[in-house]
């Protein structure tokens, strides 16, 4: 009798600790998960050999210099073009797993409508220093280092800015409105609200329901990687003033979607009195990129997609770098960096009115 009523005594004290020592190892991997997620999302990225996109070379008549400025313990790269152009300073933040280049036709069409144009590499992305993008409030960080060197530049800081950002960049240029910079006007195409619904978005998209059981480590990571840095939302920042706003999402939008993390499905939550709302519905429109290219821009890179598939295919996935240089070659990189003209004729038409009313 007495040796049951010990054993009864003592059943509780092992489940309790059979519990915590569970939960013990279940904090210990999520935590080891939170930073392989971090550290497969976020690497480094270094301008590809080959790509299908309009470059620096592939163009003429366009001078621009090359700057250099600090975010952080990094010296990041930036791009000027457009020095005689006085209408106004745009400035293009780009996209996660891309640098400013890729965002080479847009930067020439506010050229060719009369602008400046200042584009750079994010941390960690083609000509900028780090080991790796870090993270998704580096984009919020990098763009407000980069408008502090334009603010401190004398042949730069008497010109209106205008903020150009695509998804990282589209959160950017709207969270960096949570600072104190002088900025005329803003648009935002693609971008999430906060880093922590994209990245359980994300999460989700890998993982499925277990994303809920790691989200609150994946949010404590990257709360311990940026600090307070991590809480700033675009929402927020598009509510702390009355700057002009322009929102625009594709409801197809395969990366960060309509209804889910982006900026748009908050679009209640804004009470800036200045913002438009653009939402492109128009299938082959309605991505995440493809809203912005032509008709022509967006078959021609599902004809040369198909084509690449083939060769791929012809050689087991293991393309030789001499076919792969000979199908780079043979790209039309106008035709795939092609602009819908009235997509970027309403965005140059939203910032030139905020020149009128200034």
């Amino acid at each position: 009798m007495i040796g049951k009523m010990f054993r009864n005594r003592k059943t509780p004290k092992i489940i309790i600790i059979s519990f915590i020592a569970l939960l013990f190892v279940f904090s210990a991997g999520s935590m080891v998960f939170a930073k392989s997620f971090y550290d497969g999302n976020f690497k480094r990225v270094n301008e590809p050999k080959y790509t299908g996109l309009l470059r620096y070379n592939d163009v003429s008549g366009y001078d621009r210099t090359k700057v250099d400025f600090k975010s952080g313990n990094n010296t990041l790269t930036g791009y000027i073009y457009g020095e005689n152009n006085q209408k106004g300073l745009v400035v293009i933040s780009h996209g996660l797993g891309y640098g400013a280049d890729d965002y080479l036709a847009q930067t020439l069409y506010f050229v060719d409508n009369g602008w400046r144009v200042f584009a750079f590499d994010n941390t960690g992305t083609y000509q900028s220093q780090g080991q790796s993008e870090r993270g998704l409030p580096q984009s919020v960080m990098d763009l407000d280092a980069a408008l502090t060197y334009i603010e401190n530049n004398p042949t730069l800081n008497n010109l209106p800015v205008m903020l150009f950002g695509h998804s990282w960049g589209g959160y950017a240029v709207a969270a960096v409105l949570n600072y104190s910079h002088p900025i005329t006007a803003v648009v935002s195409i693609s971008g999430f609200n906060s880093p922590n619904e994209l990245i359980l978005e994300d999460a989700k998209r890998e993982i499925g329901f277990f994303s809920y059981l790691e989200y609150p480590f994946l949010a404590k990571y990257q709360s311990w990687l940026f600090g307070d840095k991590a809480k700033l939302t675009a929402v927020n920042g598009v509510n702390s003033t009355n700057t002009p706003v322009m929102i625009i999402h594709g409801t197809a939008d395969e990366a960060i979607a309509y209804n889910g993390a982006s900026i748009i499905s908050h679009r209640e939550d804004i009470t800036n009195p200045n913002v438009v709302f653009k939402t492109c519905r128009v299938e082959n429109h309605n991505g995440h990129k493809s809203l912005y290219r032509s008709d022509a821009a967006v078959n021609y890179i599902d004809k040369i997609n198909q084509e690449y598939r083939a060769l791929s295919a012809q050689y087991n996935g293991n393309i030789p770098d001499a076919e792969r240089a000979q199908y780079y070659a043979n790209l039309d990189k106008r035709q795939t960096s092609e602009l819908d003209a009235n997509f970027m004729n309403e965005i140059n038409s939203f910032f030139e009115r905020q020149l009128v009313d200034r």
